[in-house]
């Protein structure tokens, strides 16, 4: 199936900016209140900010240089220190890779969530990331679309969630939907 053409030049590494309201539907599912999260793949920091709103710490990194973020390629560096959290919308073509490198981080113990599509779950090479996986515990599938461009006309076409992992989760995982 072929993808439409959005009328948009496509961003270098996926920097899309994470809508304010995106972030804030995962907040009411996450199973507890991280007291450090980081967020790798930050850009801008538009994520960051709201974030920092929820009462805990906030780290932000990103592999290109921002103000306010520090520089580093999440898939390489040294995990950050007392975060119980990571929390990001990764650059689709390398969100294999950072479900992996985040879950590695934080094995046995804290929160992982990434904004993926919603069919991220469907493919047989990340069943060990789903059906296979001890921590996978929800998806919160968006019913409202996101707009990557403030100033798009056109209907976007893609559906997204919110795929948690939770070190503590004893039981099969749940489905839930946000806004």
């Amino acid at each position: 199936m072929s993808q439409r053409n959005s009328g948009y030049e496509r961003i270098a590494r996926d920097e899309y900016s994470t809508p304010a309201w995106v972030t804030e539907a995962l907040r009411c599912h996450l199973p507890r209140q991280p007291k450090l999260i980081w967020e790798p793949a930050a850009g801008n920091g538009k994520m960051t900010r709201v974030l920092s709103t929820w009462g805990g710490g906030v780290v932000s990194s990103d592999i290109e240089p921002h103000p306010l973020v520090y520089t580093a390629d999440f898939l390489t560096c040294s995990p950050h220190d007392g975060a119980d959290a990571i929390i990001t919308n990764p650059p689709y073509e390398l969100a294999t890779e950072f479900v992996q490198r985040a879950l590695g981080n934080l094995s046995s113990h804290g929160i992982v969530a990434m904004l993926l599509r919603t069919d991220f779950d469907h493919a047989k090479t990340r069943q060990h990331l789903f059906s296979k996986h001890p921590a996978f515990a929800k998806k919160v599938v968006l019913t409202k679309r996101i707009k990557w461009f403030e100033d798009s006309k056109g209907q976007p076409s893609f559906n997204h969630a919110w795929f948690i992992w939770d070190w503590r989760n004893s039981g099969p995982p749940t489905l839930a939907y946000g806004p």
